[in-house]
């Protein structure tokens, strides 16, 4: 008898203290101070929502390190964040954000007649007679699918090609590295992620400017090159490339930029070439960039898009977000993101592991997927 009461006492007890607490919490947490005050007026979709994806970015228990953020919307700037000891002033190493400023640079060269889109690109190793390599076009190194042999990835990681090229025994002569691959497969056949092909243009970048090997000059070639045909006429004063010892710029990886700077890059390129009205490049290179390559759908020239992709994970989000929407992306997690139909420029820089990354492309996905189609 005295069990039951104590037990009836208890159950009371229970029902009153919930009757008399506070209420659970539901719904949504409200966003974070840091994230509201991220945000600009009128940008462009429900100011919380949007504070509370950039808040799901910045959670270093579950995608590591977001050290900055940027969000344009039809051309403004509509939110911006940093984490600790970044700010507007920092430049970000882009890694392979970098190749899409390669292929604009390539793109200015066609268009200038220094180098020919369909013709076998003039790498003087490959001339010899009877190298098969000397059927590789521009188009070709342009799409990732050269047929040379490369691994981009490998475990152990010092293996790879990639770091080898850029870090070890190929980083004083990085073209000789990648140029003095063999075939694996028909030129054009097959499609192959490879930083050593966009070396690979960078050294026909500088061989079109010059005949000379001397590194210096090389160097500076490019380097004007760059900044009076594209990064000023885009506005990306902050944007520094990185060169080997013979002077090709490592245009695979090594471009330095401010947050603010790499998202002028997806303005760029989601304006297809036009900046204030003015055309920097012809607007159908832009366009070629932008249009799959014809062994993966998921690729352009130098670019990744938002199809499905065959032999690999997804890195983009095809089915949640215009099919129109591109990417430039880079090593542990560098996005810029360009969304022709929905006017939006999106870009992530930050430090995340190969898991972590899976989750950052997740909710970057969310956050895009806050804007409409226009």
């Amino acid at each position: 008898m005295k069990a039951r009461y104590f037990i009836a006492t208890l159950l009371a007890s229970a029902l009153l203290a919930g009757c008399s607490g506070e209420p659970e919490p539901t719904g949504p947490l409200p966003p974070s101070k840091a994230s509201l005050d991220a945000i600009k007026a009128d940008p462009g979709t429900a100011r919380d929502e949007l504070a509370r994806a950039i808040d799901r970015l910045f959670d270093p228990e579950v995608l590591g390190e977001t050290r900055a953020l940027i969000v344009m919307h039809r051309g403004k700037l509509v939110a911006e964040r940093y984490a600790p000891g970044y700010d507007a002033k920092t430049r970000h190493l882009g890694w392979s954000v970098s190749k899409c400023v390669t292929g604009i640079m390539i793109g200015q060269l066609v268009s200038d007649g220094r180098l020919r889109l369909d013709e076998t690109a003039p790498v003087p190793a490959w001339k010899r007679t009877g190298d098969p390599r000397g059927e590789i076009t521009l188009r070709q190194l342009l799409q990732m699918r050269s047929g040379l042999r490369h691994s981009e990835q490998d475990d152990p990681l010092y293996d790879s090609d990639t770091p080898r090229m850029l870090f070890l025994d190929g980083r004083d002569d990085t073209a000789a590295y990648a140029e003095a691959q063999p075939l694996e497969s028909e030129p054009g056949a097959t499609f192959e992620y490879s930083s050593a092909t966009s070396v690979i243009l960078s050294d026909l970048a500088a061989r079109s400017l010059t005949s000379r090997e001397d590194a210096g000059a090389r160097r500076r070639l490019i380097d004007t090159f760059l900044h009076t045909r594209f990064f000023e006429p885009a506005g990306m004063d902050s944007a520094v490339a990185e060169y080997d010892a013979t002077g090709t710029m490592l245009g695979s990886s090594m471009i330095h930029a401010t947050a603010r700077d790499w998202a002028k890059l997806g303005e760029f390129l989601r304006n297809k070439g036009s900046v204030r009205g003015a055309q920097v490049i012809p607007r159908r290179w832009i366009e070629f960039m932008l249009t799959p390559s014809p062994r993966n759908e998921a690729y352009g020239a130098q670019v990744w898009l938002n199809r499905p992709r065959t032999g690999g994970k997804q890195l983009l989000f095809p089915g949640r977000a215009p099919e129109t929407l591109f990417s430039c992306i880079g090593h542990m997690g560098q996005y810029v993101i360009g969304s022709p139909a929905q006017k939006l420029t999106v870009v992530r820089l930050g430090h995340s592991t190969d898991a972590e990354q899976d989750i950052v492309r997740d909710r970057l996905g969310d956050l895009v997927a806050l804007y409409p189609v226009e």
